[in-house]
């Protein structure tokens, strides 16, 4: 039996903790092998604390951040987490990193793809990293491109929540309830030493949208991520849904 894929694109290699770290682990849960790719590893603009140690160096950060990435995507059940070490801030997309990303849709072909919002004034490496993400997915959509290889399909794109939404212009149209993977994902962030101010931040957040999910559905939800759907949902029925 073919095992169904998720593909997340995260610029730094903490974001795909915070922001769709249940996500993963819930999929994770049922079977998917989720491939997450960090572009960089935030070793400049996110590692404040890793920077305010003595004699630090940048490949020393750039290794501490690769393992704690590491830890968090075992923690979340990750089946394969890839560092394309672009660099941040800012991020400086390759042309052999575009062609790297469109094969890897065409090899995982994923069922979904997640990443960051359209709009970031406070990262521009956040929107960088999404417009790099779609443009690789329609490229690899392309019969022209590479035409001994199948072409991917259409997977759905979500974009996990952004820092300070309001900001963003993100406007979340899709809950996911983590309730039952939760642990999974405080333990991953918990291996985001680099950043431990941000642990009690996204707890917050992930309490907050919970309550927002239960009041939109039947179900008793604690804890919850919040996504904007790219494209429109083809379904054929108009009931709850979940993102499979």
């Amino acid at each position: 039996m073919h095992q169904k894929t998720g593909l997340v694109v995260s610029a730094h290699s903490a974001d795909f903790v915070w922001r769709a770290g249940g996500a993963i682990a819930a999929h994770a849960r049922q079977g998917y092998a989720v491939t997450v790719v960090c572009l960089s590893f935030g070793e400049r603009g996110e590692s404040a604390k890793l920077w305010k140690k003595s004699g630090m160096t940048l490949e020393t950060v750039k290794a501490d951040r690769r393992r704690e990435a590491e830890n968090a995507a075992k923690a979340l059940g990750v089946h394969d987490i890839l560092f394309y070490d672009l660099g941040d801030y800012p991020i400086q997309v390759t042309p052999e990193a575009f062609d790297r990303l469109v094969d890897l849709y065409r090899e995982i072909r994923p069922e979904f793809m997640l990443t960051h919002s359209r709009q970031d004034p406070y990262n521009f490496d956040h929107p960088m990293a999404t417009e790099f993400a779609q443009h690789a997915r329609v490229i690899a959509q392309a019969h022209g491109h590479k035409p001994s290889t199948p072409v991917l399909g259409a997977p759905p794109v979500y974009l996990f929540e952004p820092h300070q939404p309001e900001q963003c212009n993100w406007k979340p149209n899709f809950l996911l309830d983590i309730t039952d993977v939760w642990e999974k994902k405080l333990a991953a962030i918990k291996c985001m030493e680099g950043q431990e101010h941000l642990w009690e931040y996204y707890t917050r957040v992930a309490l907050q949208r919970g309550v927002q999910a239960s009041r939109n559905s039947d179900y008793k939800i604690t804890y919850g991520e919040a996504y904007e759907a790219v494209f429109p949902h083809v379904t054929g029925t108009l009931g709850h849904g979940a993102l499979a």
